[in-house]
This record gives C-alpha cells, structure tokens and sequence, in this order.
C-alpha cells in the first residue's frame, strides 16, 4: 500500500472523463459545489478539413455535455452560473491536464474494456496522490486495475454516483482490493461534507448494493404483473408509497433510469452471477430488449412504458408496442393509506388487504426480502448499509430490512417459508435477536455478529433520537420541543405535512418563554420531507364558510406575533428549512435571526396562488431583505428595489433550491447553505451556538422605513395591467396584486413619510382579510382544499 496518502486530502480541481448523461451532472454538481471541472470526452469522429484543427470543434461533445446540463430539467446545476467552473477539452489533446487534479472520475461507456482502454491513456499522466475512480453502476473494480502499478491501485476505487446527481442522496464507494483505506475515507469524507452525500460503503460485487437489490425489485415485479395479470397502471399504484417506496414506483423509475440503462444493469446481473439462484430473474430478453429495439427508452426518448402525448399520459400495451389510455386502477384499499404518515404502518396495513392489492404487494415483498436476505453477506458489510443504499438510491422511504422490521420479523419469515421461499440461517438468529433493529435504532443486526451499534451517519443529529432517548421538553398536538444538548433547544412541527395551524402557533409562543429561560438558543428543524406546506387552508376555509372572520383574522395576528416574537427573542434563533417551504412555513423559516437552508429548499410566498396575500409577516420580512444596508436617508429608486420583491410575491415565484433560495432574495447575507440534508439540523445548532458563545443581541426593529407611498403602488398597477392585457394574469390577479403593491409601498403615504413594521403588519392583515371575503378568493381556496390543484379565475 503506498505510504503517502494525506489525511488532509484537497480536492482543488477535479476531471470528469466523459460528458455523457451521467458525466455532464457529476460535472455540474461539482462545479455547483465550488470545484473547478475538467470535462473531457471524445473529439468527434467524423472531422474533416479546418473542423479538424479547431478546438471547439474538437471540444464539441464535452461542451454539448455543459449545455445540455445547463438545459435539464429538473436542473442537475444548483447553480447556473457554476457552468463557469468547467473547462472542456477532449481525450486526445487535454489528457494530459489530468496531472493537474486531485481527483480524475472517469465516467465512459459502462463497458469494461471500454473503460479499460480509457484507463491505459490516464494511466499514462497519473501522478501519484491523485485519487482516480470509476462510476461504474456493477462492472468490477478489481478488473479494471488488472496488471497496473501498485500505487495506482491503492488510488483507485468505483465511485458510483446515482441518476439524477443533484437530486439522489447516495454515492456508493467500492474500494478495491488494494485500495488504500485512506483513500476510501477521504472520498467519503469529501463526498459528505462538500458534495452533500450519503455515503454507503459497498462490496466489489456485480452491480455492488443498490442496483442489484433495486433492479432485482424492479426484473421481479415485471415478472410477477405479467404472471399475475396486473396492468402497469396497477403496479406502479401498489409498488409506490403504499409500500414505503418511491412515488415513481416501478415503470416510471424504469423511464427515469432508462430503460437501456435497465436493461444493460440487468444483464450485468445475469451474465456476472452465474450461480444465483435467482439468475432468471435478471434475464433482460423480452419486453425490455423489444422497448430497446423500437427506440422506447424513457423519458430520454419521451417514450417509455408511458408517454405524454397531447398533455396525456398513455401507457405502452406489452403485446403490440402501441400506446393506449392510460387505465384508473380500482384499488380502494389504497385511499385508506394515504392518511398514514409511518411508511412501516402503511407497509403493514396493505399486506392485510386480501385484495388485489394485498397479494401483488406480498408476493413482491416476499421475494425481494428473501433475496436480498440470501445475499446481504455478499455485497456488504451489514444491514444498515443496504438499508441506506435503497432509501438513497432508489428515494425509498423504508429500506428492506426496516420494512421486514416493520412487518413483523418472526410472523413473516413462517408465512415466507410455508411458502416454500428459501431463507439463510442467520435470519433466525436475527429473530432471537428481536429483529434487524432495536427499538430505538441505536442497535442493527449483523449476520454472525448479532447486534452491534448502527453506524452513525457522519454528522447527523437525530431529532428522533433524542425524542426516544430524552423525551419532549414540552409539546402539543402541533409541535414539541426538544434539548439538543449544549444549550440548544429545537422545535419540531409534527402536523400534516407540517401545516402552520393555530396549535403550532402557540407552541412556538411557548418555546419562545421557555427558552428565554432555560435555554441559550433554539433552532426550528424537523424530519419531514417538507419544512412546512404552508398554512392549513382547510381551517382557514372553514372559518370563512362559517363567517367566523375573527377567527380568521387571529390566524394572521397570530402567526404575526409569533413571527415578530421569535425575530426579536433576546436568544438566537436559527430555523432548518429544507424540502417544501412556502406559505406560512415560508415565513417561520425568514422570521428566525438566521436560515441554514438545506441544498434542496423550495421557498415560495405563494399565497397568492389562492387568492390572498402573506400575512404572516411574510411581505414585511421579504421587504427588509431587498432593503437591507440602504440606509433611511439615502437617495435611490426605492421602486427599483421593492420590485423584485413584489414580483415574487405577485408571481408566487419559488426558488427552486438552495442557492435559489439566496438569488431570489429570501435568503439574506448573513445566511447559510447546507450541502449536506443530514448535516442540516446539527449545523443549525452550531450556528444558533456559535451566535451565543459570540454575546448574541437581537436586532433592531425597522421602525424608519422609506417606501413610495400611492405613487410606488399606481406604477406596479400599470406594470400589472400590462400583464392583464397581455393575458398573463387574470382581473382576479390585478387585483390581488394591487394588494401586495400597497404593502409593500407602506400603504397611503406620499413616499416620504418613515413607516414602522407594526404598519406593514397591519397591512399585510387588512389585506388578507379584504381577501378573504372576496368570492373569487374563496373559490381559489376551496379548490386548492379539495382539488389540490391551483384554480386561475
């Protein structure tokens, strides 16, 4: 093993061989997050005459690599100006550039002795220290060093980064067998804490964790719709969130993967394990090689096992290859799922159906469990890594062995047996054992090793943890509160989708007395999938149709107040928004003293898109942040400045991530981007600690603020009868944007008058409850309640 890998390993430049699908976002996420990329790929074949010398010409699939990243969507850029960070070049010419990185990827043809040929050119400009690996999905690590030097080996390692980059969490690293354990530590750490990864640690075996266990799901249930005569439509009902599973299911994961990436995974798997009993199941040949022949690869093609043709969805007929309409499963035992918040519960309660349902969901269940049982000593090290790599890969919410957990270990394995599957001996010490997990998930069941300590996800801090450990400091039907330790406190929402309702804004008056009193800094942070969906509308609309507008209006007042109350707390607050964050749960996280925004944050004041404006303080913060540092008596286009606010609000504009988060203007300077999703509640507490230990003093309220008065509100209501005339926005959006012009100008006054932030407050309500008795609006709520859908009138 060489002798001189750093502990301290800098990745100042990285190179990406090959700008591919795959190349161009490893590339994009990269250079998202501050590294410096080289792109390479091939100089294309057919050159001829002056196209033959010229570099752009020469560098013409590494740069369509960049544009068609830049032109993605979703984006796999966090950040489009990123794109700056990226040079392109070509194998032929800039090959040698490589010595100049810390870590080259090569990202070529999933083809072994494509990727071999490759690594004899960089093998040739290598230089030692620099980290070289392959993003292989399953071809063997040890093939591909085969008769090299032995530095050069411990060097090496598969770094296997899942489709689309930006968007799934997990990296699976397969070290060699003579990768330096360095080497390994560094990638993950690097991966972890700068590209945002949750690293799961892999063995060098055909298709390593996640696709064989993944594409294995995906092979059987296609075999088990087709014995058992369920349509597509079917599978991918039951196969999704009733099964603690992703919403894309089986088929329209197939069309996101595509379906020759499926394929070629698949045959991986059937060539390379020969002896699996379980090879059949692999087998590609049938509908996904006819798929592949006629040109239907997925969303790549826009045509897979559905399409969208003229704004609907079609679904492919297996026999003739054509398309018909796409088919409403009758499954009515899946409505009764919907309201069950644990995957495991809502895993449970399905297998109890004895319908169509039920019995498609066991019969897959059942096999994927036992196989990925029979091979779990093959492919890793323990339990909890296979559990990581489907949740991360595959956006599962439940693993395999958490979802056997959740169904009982004991009760499943005699129905598995009576059903003639085979089993490994070790799942019955792990029945004696009380399962794969102990109760709090401290403990992971290791075959031979019995329980053992779960691995810790390197910087992870655990809200569910400490709930199970430590118990709330206090807490209501809507939220708790928690000691994080070292002086910190944390609120957690814990209603539908994290909804802002009455309950929760009491809650947070409370913490904010207990705090005050016993605590250094809190932090508003939560597990969800989303921060906050937003107000709970239903409340708001059943106040309405019951004419109780007071009601209504202490909604505002009073999420108003707790928002002003948790600004100006004498302790500091950080809020953790991640996911889903519009509405009310918009304006809680701007309400805090700080934001550490999670990567993949989409923040919104979209109120409008059901006929109101925000009250809840959030104009008035949104207007500070576009305002800040200009001071009261400088002379300057104020309606300049208040214009991207009010076209955020007016628009329902969302930021659609992190970074977005910043260059739309919700987030402010003194704000903080967390790359990392399980980082983000632990750097939360270090912020909302940091400002403690520093001698925190709340801010100063903005009592002098210079806004234009009548004439700033006449001028957006030009610019918005501009949009009505030109059929962007409805009357109904005229007038509701007249509304947040009038806030955000300070109301009534001639553009010289000081104006405080009670008075933006008590515009932002009057608004609202204008709102609120226009019949309009209320058709706007009521459909967005009932339809879940936005309603333009």
């Amino acid at each position: 093993m060489s002798k001189s890998v750093s502990k301290r390993w800098n990745v100042r430049k990285a190179a990406v061989l090959g700008a591919g699908v795959m190349g161009s976002g490893i590339s994009a996420h990269l250079a998202s997050c501050g590294i410096p990329v080289l792109l390479l790929d091939i100089v294309p074949p057919d050159l001829s005459g002056d196209d033959a010398k010229d570099p752009a010409a020469r560098n013409k699939f590494a740069a369509g690599g960049v544009k068609a990243a830049l032109g993605s969507r979703p984006p796999v850029f966090l950040d489009t100006n990123a794109a700056a960070r990226i040079e392109v070049g070509n194998f032929d010419d800039d090959m040698a550039k490589i010595a100049e990185c810390d870590w080259v990827i090569e990202v070529v043809k999933e083809d072994l002795a494509v990727k071999k040929a490759l690594l004899d050119r960089v093998q040739k400009y290598w230089k030692p220290g620099i980290v070289l690996s392959t993003n292989t999905s399953g071809l063997s690590i040890s093939a591909m060093m085969e008769g090299r030097p032995d530095d050069l080996k411990s060097h090496f390692l598969g770094t296997h980064f899942f489709n689309p980059v930006r968007y799934l969490h997990m990296l699976e690293v397969i070290p060699g067998a003579e990768t330096d354990p360095q080497v390994v530590s560094n990638v993950a750490d690097f991966a972890d804490r700068y590209l945002g990864k949750g690293v799961v640690y892999a063995k060098d075996t055909p298709n390593f964790i996640g696709n064989r266990v993944g594409v294995y799901s995906m092979m059987h249930a296609l075999q088990v719709m087709q014995e058992m005569d369920y349509t597509v439509e079917e599978v991918d009902a039951i196969a999704g969130p009733s099964m603690g599973r992703s919403k894309s299911a089986v088929f329209r994961t197939a069309d996101v993967v595509g379906i020759d990436t499926l394929m070629h995974v698949a045959r991986t798997c059937y060539e390379g394990l020969p002896d699996d009993p379980q090879q059949d199941v692999f087998n590609p040949e049938g509908i996904l090689t006819r798929m592949v022949e006629k040109g239907l690869l997925g969303q790549k093609s826009r045509a897979g096992f559905t399409r969208k043709e003229k704004g609907a969805f079609q679904t492919l007929d297996f026999e003739s290859l054509e398309y018909r309409e796409k088919q409403k499963p009758d499954l009515s035992v899946l409505k009764s799922l919907r309201g069950v918040a644990d995957a495991g519960e809502r895993l449970a309660k399905l297998l109890e159906d004895e319908g169509r349902a039920g019995q498609f969901a066991w019969k897959m269940l059942s096999a994927d469990l036992a196989y990925t049982a029979s091979i779990a000593e093959e492919i890793a090290d323990d339990l909890v890594n296979i559990d990581r790599a489907i949740c991360w890969g595959f956006n599962w919410e439940i693993g395999p062995f958490a979802a056997w957990q959740a169904i009982g270990v004991e009760a499943s394995v005699k129905r598995m047996r009576a059903e003639g599957l085979s089993l490994p001996a070790w799942i019955d010490d792990a029945i004696a054992a009380g399962g794969f997990y102990s109760a709090d998930g401290s403990q992971a069941f290791v075959p031979g090793k019995g329980m053992q300590p779960t691995p810790a996800i390197p910087g992870q801090l655990s809200i569910t943890a400490v709930r199970q450990s430590k118990g709330p400091v206090a807490e209501n039907e809507s939220a708790s509160l928690f000691d994080l330790g070292d002086g910190i406190a944390c609120v957690e929402f814990h209603t539908k989708a994290n909804a802002i309702d009455p309950g929760m804004v009491d809650f947070l008056e409370r913490a904010c007395d207990i705090v005050e009193e016993d605590y250094d800094g809190l932090i508003i942070a939560n597990e969800g999938v989303h921060f906050s969906a937003g107000a709970n509308l239903a409340l708001i609309l059943q106040y309405i149709k019951a004419k109780e507008f007071d009601a209504v209006e202490q909604v505002s007042k009073g999420l108003q107040d707790a928002c002003q109350r948790l600004k100006y707390l004498s302790k500091p607050v950080v809020t953790a928004p991640h996911g889903q964050v519009v509405g009310g749960g918009c304006e809680v996280a701007m309400a805090g003293d700080r934001m550490m925004v999670a990567q993949e944050t989409y923040m919104g004041l979209v109120e409008v898109g059901v006929g109101l404006i925000p009250a809840g303080g959030g104009c008035l913060n949104l207007l500070k942040r576009a305002m800040a540092g200009i001071p009261t008596t400088a002379t300057c286009d104020r309606l300049t400045i208040i214009q991207k606010p009010f076209e955020t609000i007016a628009l329902a504009k969302v930021a659609m991530g992190g970074l977005d988060v910043f260059k739309a203007g919700f987030g402010s300077a003194v704000d903080e981007l967390s790359i990392n999703s399980d980082r983000n509640t632990s750097d939360a507490k270090t912020l909302a600690r940091y400002l403690a230990d520093r001698g925190y003093t709340p801010p100063a309220q903005a009592d002098n603020l210079i806004l234009p008065g009548r004439g700033g509100s006449a001028a957006f209501g030009n610019y918005v009868d501009g949009l009505v005339h030109g059929g962007f926005a409805s009357e109904h959006d005229a007038k509701i944007a007249g509304h947040v012009a009038r806030v955000l100008c300070g109301g009534d006054t001639n553009g010289r008058v000081a104006v405080s932030e009670q008075q933006i407050l008590d515009l932002e309500r009057e608004s609202f409850m204008t709102l609120c008795g226009e019949p309009k609006s209320v058709d706007r709520i009521e459909h967005m309640v009932t339809k879940n859908k936005p309603l333009r009138n």
